[in-house]
């Protein structure tokens, strides 16, 4: 790795070289923009940091031309960012070197739907709902849910999952391969359509959380899934945090097969009762759904059922309808909003850790007892079955003290999860918020991640300042 180490980065352009604005003008006829407000839109995503604005922005609509723009920005050494939907929650998609940010929201077109091999292919900028809509003609559902609207290119550059990972797994297990460009403008493909392959490194999972820093990513390849003959959600309420999070691992231990197992707070139900007009009571409450044949999802919501009774937990509230089912999740999809709303003008910092489910009940009520100690909200919400749990610290992002006590909830946060065999995060991605941690979770395993990328780009020129930490 000591090669990697001393070789020295290219230097990066500072501005947008005129000439080279005008050859993007000409390329990209109308789908080139230097406009103030086209630039500020793709400044900034959810996350608290601050607006970056990029020198331009490029709306490409298919491979070759995101092929040609690459080629072009690596002769006059110009950062590349990808843009998609913008929710990403760790700073992902600000420009913080400024360059072109390349937003793939045109290239939304589904190629194929291949029902009888229960696969789909799209481009990038195809949407989760709009993937959604489409699958349901068939028959079909997509299953990875990170609550956003997202892109599929964004889900699969920052390696999302969601409310369904406890059953389906995140997008790691359910993308079967790739198109990307790489920095120099070379289209690749990471795979085949084939069920399995044994030929040569696993591209496909090297590209699932690179966020954008390897390559733009310009096709994915799917795993969807039948819609379940029988589905049903429930929610049970807890006397305490404790008995809740007891009640999900156990769950989990006894195998039963659950689709959905989430946690909101008394501090998030409270929250989400006021924001979305809901009635939960507000306590720490779980939230669960059930996928099988009629009977199976039966049998496996007696068990979760008796498993909850014996940890405290009131009668289950039940729906096998659609809307109702949809009625009872409200709570959790709506929980960042309702969070936001706490305090009006204010911002979320948002952070979430996984452990080993042995040790969740451990890290959750540790992290509860500090946070109900800070002077602003901290609703706690959590991908319980999967160990995944987030904070919703709910901020003045211009008040140096609670930026600093914020920070401070977040750094206890991490750092007890890596003590207990955990990770930094869960399904956020690393950005610009985690990048710190990355060295204390990896080790040496950071110089093998500098050194792919170092091969890949050398010149750093794909969404600099993000991932991998500074030396």
């Amino acid at each position: 790795m000591s090669s990697a180490k001393n070789k020295k980065t290219p230097t990066r352009a500072t501005a947008l070289p005129e000439e080279f604005a005008r050859e993007l003008e000409e390329m990209f006829n109308g789908r080139f923009s230097r406009s103030d407000s086209i630039r500020d839109l793709h400044s900034r995503d959810e996350s608290y940091f601050p607006p970056a604005l990029p020198w331009a922005v490029v709306f490409p609509e298919s491979t070759d031309e995101v092929a040609a723009l690459v080629r072009a920005c690596n002769r006059h050494n110009v950062p590349m960012v990808p843009f998609g939907a913008g929710s990403s929650l760790e700073g992902h998609v600000l420009p913080v070197h400024g360059g072109i940010s390349v937003d793939l929201t045109r290239m939304n077109r589904i190629r194929a739907i291949h029902a009888e091999d229960r696969d789909v292919v799209v481009e990038p900028g195809v949407t989760r709902l709009q993937l959604e809509k489409a699958l349901a003609e068939h028959g079909l559902f997509f299953p990875v849910d990170p609550g956003a609207d997202a892109t599929l290119g964004g889900m699969v550059a920052t390696r999302a999952s969601g409310t369904t990972t406890v059953r389906y797994g995140t997008m790691r297990d359910n993308v079967v391969c790739l198109e990307a460009v790489l920095a120099d403008g070379t289209v690749i493909r990471t795979g085949r359509r084939a069920k399995k392959s044994s030929a040569g490194y696993d591209l496909t999972r090297l590209f699932i959380g690179s966020e954008g820093t390897l390559g733009v990513i310009t096709e994915i390849t799917l795993r969807v899934h039948g819609i379940p003959e029988g589905i049903s959600a429930a929610v049970c309420s807890f006397p305490d945090l404790r008995s809740a999070v007891e009640s999900a691992v156990e769950v989990i231990q006894w195998g039963v097969p659950v689709a959905r197992l989430e946690l909101l707070d008394e501090v998030q139900i409270a929250a989400v009762n006021a924001h979305s007009k809901l009635d939960h009571e507000e306590v720490p409450t779980l939230f669960f759904e059930f996928h099988g044949s009629p009977s199976g999802v039966e049998e496996d919501a007696r068990t979760a059922s008796d498993i909850a009774k014996e940890h405290g937990g009131r009668e289950f509230r039940w729906a096998t309808a659609a809307g109702e089912r949809n009625e009872l999740w409200r709570a959790r999809h709506e929980a960042y909003f309702a969070a936001l709303a706490l305090r009006p003008g204010a911002r979320v910092m948002s952070t979430d850790v996984c452990v080993p489910i042995s040790r969740l009940v451990e890290c959750i009520t540790e992290t509860k007892a500090e946070v109900s100690k800070a002077s602003f909200p901290v609703p706690l919400v959590g991908h319980v079955g999967d160990g995944n749990f987030h904070l919703l610290l709910v901020i003045d992002p211009s008040s140096p003290d609670e930026l600093d006590e914020a920070h401070a909830l977040n750094r206890a946060l991490v750092e007890r999860a890596l003590r207990m065999g955990g990770t930094c995060t869960g399904e956020h991605g690393v950005g610009i918020g985690k990048q710190r941690w990355m060295e204390l979770e990896h080790g040496p395993a950071l110089d093998v991640m500098r050194a792919i990328k170092t091969a890949l780009d050398p010149k750093g020129l794909m969404n600099p300042g993000k991932l991998l930490p500074p030396r």
